[in-house]
């Protein structure tokens, strides 16, 4: 499979994700799948500019996600598909369930009415009903801010 990563980062495009991730699982493309990003030029060009020279980033909506996965998987390039919310992630695994059996969560944020899982991980009731219709699909999540560091299993989070 050519989507050798799908990553849940609230932060999107950022170093952690390029340089991280990217450069140890050799990765030359980078989806990002957001529908606000995808119709707005000045925020492609920030998120073009986190990217080093020779790392190719296209933006979709979710629609266009759902429609570009299998082409992407199929690709010769080696993807990393990046969604900024679970929400989305869980739209792509529905639409293509045997082509996104595992998910990373890399960084989901404070944000009110959430609660600290691990540093990187906060996760509130919407959260939670996103991955346990995940798990309940048969997806693999973990989460993992580094491939350096252990992953945590779904079910250590919840």
């Amino acid at each position: 499979m050519a989507i050798v990563l799908f990553r849940v980062d609230d932060r999107l495009v950022h170093g952690q994700v390029v340089i991280g991730w990217g450069r140890p699982m050799s990765v030359d493309h980078v989806v990002l799948v957001d529908d606000t990003v995808a119709t707005s030029p000045w925020e492609q060009d920030l998120y073009r500019m986190a990217a080093p020279d020779g790392l190719r980033v296209t933006f979709a909506s979710t629609v266009e996600g759902i429609a570009g996965l299998p082409g992407w998987a199929q690709a010769a390039d080696r993807t990393l598909l990046l969604t900024g919310d679970l929400d989305t992630m869980v739209a792509l695994r529905e639409a293509h369930p045997a082509l996104v059996p595992r998910i990373n969560l890399g960084g989901i944020h404070h944000q009110p009415g959430r609660v600290e899982k691990l540093p990187y991980l906060y996760l509130g009731p919407a959260e939670v009903a996103a991955l346990e219709r995940l798990r309940h699909a048969g997806a693999s999540v973990a989460a993992q801010d580094l491939p350096t560091a252990p992953a945590v299993a779904l079910d250590d989070l919840l």
